[in-house]
């Protein structure tokens, strides 16, 4: 399962209560209500015990979990030990 089906999987079962639960790649999770603060943090919790990293406070950024895309290219970075993976 790629990274961007992992995101959508969890943002579906925790977060999106409509019928059709869709949401596309690129759309803000912030904008479109899916997220707030709390919801950031416990995104950043699933994403650090699903794929095995910590998340550093610099780290959380829109660049890098405000869409599923974003999300999915920090965890392939992260995964990576690419230190650009703060997005700043």
């Amino acid at each position: 399962m790629t990274e961007e089906m992992q995101v959508r999987e969890f943002l579906k079962t925790n977060y999106l209560f409509s019928d059709d639960g869709k949401i596309g790649d690129e759309e803000s999770l912030m904008d479109k209500g899916i997220l707030d603060s709390t919801g950031v943090l416990e995104f950043v919790g699933f994403l650090e015990k699903t794929f095995g990293f910590t998340v550093q406070d610099e780290e959380l950024v829109p660049e890098n979990l405000d869409s599923i895309r974003h999300a999915a290219a920090f965890v392939r970075r992260k995964r990576l030990g690419d230190p650009a993976a703060t997005g700043a």
